[in-house]
């Protein structure tokens, strides 16, 4: 009798892993050709397509419009494959060259200067700027309406 029902907790064990292991369809946003490096993504680039994956791994891809339109792409994405979402970034908002506002705040304290961006980047990322007055350059991060901000973060 042990023998049994060691048996059957081991079936039934057996059973619950293939569960877990085994997943159900899920619904991606893939493109519908293939979409470069740099280039901005559109709903018109997409389709919707199923795939069996396991729900731990669906968050990593795309599944919502949200998630995906007028974002660019970090890399190539392939034609009817699913989009991780770490091949997905923002736009640049700066671009080499371009003149922008250094912003430091420090409680009521706010300093601005002009600056002139060494680096491209989009939003969050830290880029090198060189102050037009000073003509130091320095590092700060790049803020939802182009500024950047410097010094202490």
């Amino acid at each position: 009798m042990p023998r049994a029902l060691f048996l059957a907790a081991c079936f039934l064990a057996l059973v619950a892993s293939f569960s877990q292991a085994f997943a159900g369809k899920v619904d991606f946003l893939v493109p519908a050709k293939t979409i470069y490096p740099g280039q901005v993504i559109s709903e018109v680039l997409l389709n919707k397509k199923a795939f069996y994956i396991k729900d731990i791994a669906a968050s990593l891809y795309v599944n919502s419009i949200e998630q995906i339109v007028n974002k660019v792409a970090k890399n190539t994405l392939i034609a009817g494959r699913p989009v991780a979402l770490s091949s997905l970034g923002h736009p640049l908002l700066i671009n080499r060259g371009q003149t922008t506002k250094l912003v430091f705040s420090s409680g009521e304290l706010s300093i601005t200067a002009t600056g002139i961006a060494l680096q491209s980047g989009a939003v969050g990322d830290p880029i090198k700027v060189r102050n037009v007055d000073s003509g130091r350059v320095i590092i700060g991060t790049v803020m939802q309406n182009g500024n950047v901000r410097v010094g202490v973060q």
